[in-house]
């Protein structure tokens, strides 16, 4: 998946946002290793540096931590995950429920058009 990343934010931080979603999404397990930084960077299309200051954001949140000759491994705490994967789907939520009511949709019409996107009615 192509990282795109867009000027009105700074990088690293949508650098963070990418792979706290590829790791909560299971793209990296808990305790994998992450590619090294230059390997990320090249893919991602950014300096290394950025990536690097990315990833040390990362690892001051937890989840990801680095052994010192071994390179960056992911959380194996799956308490934290799950609780992150949580809190983004709130988020994401919260962020659609905002956009429905500036549509002009009411709860119930967004719930009926939520439920029918389910049942894959158009």
């Amino acid at each position: 998946m192509p990282w795109d990343l867009d000027n009105d934010r700074p990088i690293y931080l949508q650098l963070m946002e990418r792979i706290q979603q590829d790791i909560i999404a299971g793209v990296y397990k808990p305790g994998d290793k992450l590619p090294s930084v230059r390997d990320l960077a090249l893919d991602a299309a950014v300096n290394p540096n950025t990536m690097q200051k990315a990833l040390s954001e990362l690892e001051r949140s937890g989840l990801v931590y680095s052994q010192r000759t071994s390179g960056r491994f992911i959380t194996e705490d799956e308490k934290m995950l799950k609780n992150m994967k949580l809190e983004l789907a709130s988020e994401h939520i919260h962020q659609f429920l905002e956009k429905m009511e500036l549509l002009g949709f009411e709860e119930e019409e967004t719930l009926e058009l939520i439920q029918k996107a389910l049942k894959g009615d158009n």
